[in-house]
C-alpha cells in the first residue's frame, strides 16, 4: 500500500495518506486545517528485515565504538541509536526521558540512572 506525505502551505503541518493502489485517485488535503495547498514530500523508504537480523547487528562490536559509558551523554547518543536500530520510531517521550536522564546524572541529582 503506497503512503503518501503532504506538508501543507497553509499551516505547515504535515498529513499521511495511505491508498490502496498506486493508481487510486488521491486529492490531499490537510488534516490539520482543510487546505489543499499541499506539496508532496519525499518519503523515507522502510526496509522490513527480520528481528534475528536486527539482533545480530546490535551484537557486533563495533556497534560500541565510540562508547563511552562513564559519559551520560555517550550513553544517551548509544540509546538513541540503538532505538533506531531496531527499526522502531521512538516516540518523543523516549528521547526526552533519555535527555532528562542525562540532565539529572550530569547535575548529580536523585533521578534514574543510565
Amino acid at each position: 500500500m503506497p503512503i503518501y506525505e503532504y506538508r501543507c502551505a497553509d499551516c505547515g503541518k504535515k498529513s499521511t495518506f495511505i491508498t490502496l493502489s498506486v493508481s487510486s485517485a488521491l486529492e490531499p488535503k490537510c488534516k490539520s486545517c482543510g487546505s489543499a495547498a499541499v506539496k508532496k514530500l519525499v518519503s523515507r523508504v522502510t526496509i522490513f528485515r527480520s528481528e534475528e537480523s536486527r539482533l545480530e547487528d546490535l551484537a557486533d562490536p563495533s556497534k560500541l565504538a565510540g562508547l563511552d559509558e562513564n559519559d551520560p551523554k555517550s550513553v544517551a547518543r548509544w540509546m538513541k541509536k540503538m532505538g533506531k536500530e531496531m527499526g522502531e520510531d521512538m516516540d518523543e517521550g523516549f528521547e526526552q526521558e533519555i535527555d532528562q536522564a542525562v540532565e539529572e546524572a550530569e547535575g548529580g541529582g536523585e533521578g534514574p540512572t543510565i
